[in-house]
């Protein structure tokens, strides 16, 4: 691994190093999940089962589809019960499949793959993207005030945030190499972004670091907002894509003939409920982000603008190639071995989220939208 950064300050790292320890236990004493599907249960290659037992209930993190869930009244209609967590973020979930504590989990693409690299098997059974990811991307660099970086030539050098687990770490390296450096030419810090709320932001304005990939729209607005006028900026990062959302679960959720079920019915919900964003993007701005969440109508505005255009495809080819991709990059980068990305997908769910979300895109009534 590429050399850390001697000195960080535990006001920014100190909550952060605590859940990485917590994680790292569970790691060491956790059972082999892959071992537990194997003693007995559904197999993966087997057909969905149609219906779910009694009172089944599925542990879900993934609080946006959860208003929409509850805003529509739809866990009315289903002949399954969801108990919804507020968790999520890759280190976060991995840790709450390891407690047994989510049945199902929604990220970006790299926390499955580090899942299966720590010794946790995943299967990923629904995917979103952006329509147009190159002209709405999920992240861009936040430069700290005083770093010296107008383009990415100038990373050499540089301490940067990195998160092995998450898609920011594939950020990085996926910059590095187009600015025609390697992880060898800067300083990368270890740091996970999600842990005490936006972590990256407050380690580039205290100089821990002097980039950071940060989410687009509303993250990077306030911290330009925030500290601009010191000196802090961003950039967008090379023109690569990094919006691949998905939902994924323990194969030991899937061993359960029940919850594998109730998956299918609740899969065929959550496109469903993306394609209700998609169509209702001003009330979710509106209800969500602003009602429920607490922010001002500009930036709950700005969040859902920044996301652009919801796709959910009906096939996962492109989906398999990006995690491919994702792997073979990530894999020399962190000391861990190469994968085939494929079986990170459960196929049995394939086109399952795409019939939801076809669903509800045709039978939507023409509501109208007031910004």
């Amino acid at each position: 691994m590429p050399r850390a950064a001697r000195k960080t300050p535990w006001s920014v790292l100190g909550l952060a190093a605590f859940v990485l320890a917590s994680i790292a236990l569970l790691f060491a004493f956790a059972p082999n999940r892959r071992a537990e599907a194997a003693a007995g249960g559904l197999a993966l290659t087997a057909p969905l089962p149609d219906r779910p037992g009694k009172d089944v209930t599925l542990i879900v993190g993934d609080p946006v589809t959860q208003w929409v869930f509850e805003r529509e009244g739809w866990e009315k209609q289903l002949p399954i019960r969801i108990k919804w967590a507020q968790i999520t973020g890759g280190p976060d979930v991995t840790e709450a499949f390891h407690a047994h504590a989510l049945d199902v989990g929604l990220g970006a693409n790299m926390p499955p793959i580090h899942a299966t690299w720590v010794g946790l098997p995943v299967r990923i059974v629904a995917v979103r993207q952006r329509a147009d990811p190159i002209a709405h991307p999920s992240f861009v660099w936040g430069i700290a005030p005083g770093a010296g970086i107008s383009g990415f030539a100038d990373l050499r050098g540089k301490r940067i945030a990195f998160s092995p687990s998450q898609v920011q770490s594939q950020i990085v390296i996926e910059t590095l190499r187009a600015a025609g450096l390697t992880a060898k030419d800067v300083t990368l810090v270890e740091l996970p972004s999600s842990v005490g709320g936006d972590v990256y932001t407050s380690a580039l304005a205290s100089h821990v670091v002097d980039a950071a990939p940060i989410g687009g729209g509303i993250v990077a607005e306030r911290y330009v907002r925030k500290f601009g006028p010191d000196g802090a900026k961003i950039l967008k990062h090379p023109a690569f894509r990094d919006d691949l959302v998905v939902a994924y679960v323990p194969e030991s959720t899937l061993a359960d003939p029940d919850k594998a079920a109730a998956l299918r019915i609740f899969v065929e919900w959550w496109g469903r409920a993306q394609a209700w964003q998609q169509a209702h993007k001003a009330e979710l701005a509106r209800g969500y982000y602003e009602q429920h969440q607490g922010l001002s109508a500009a930036d709950a505005r700005l969040i859902v603008d920044a996301a652009g255009d919801i796709a959910v495809p009906q096939d996962w080819a492109e989906a398999r190639q990006y995690q491919q991709k994702a792997v073979d990059l990530m894999a020399p980068q962190t000391g861990r071995p190469r994968f085939d990305a494929a079986n990170l997908f459960d196929p049995r769910f394939e086109a399952i989220a795409a019939s939801g979300f076809a669903a509800e895109t045709s039978s939507a009534s023409p509501r109208k939208d007031v910004p």
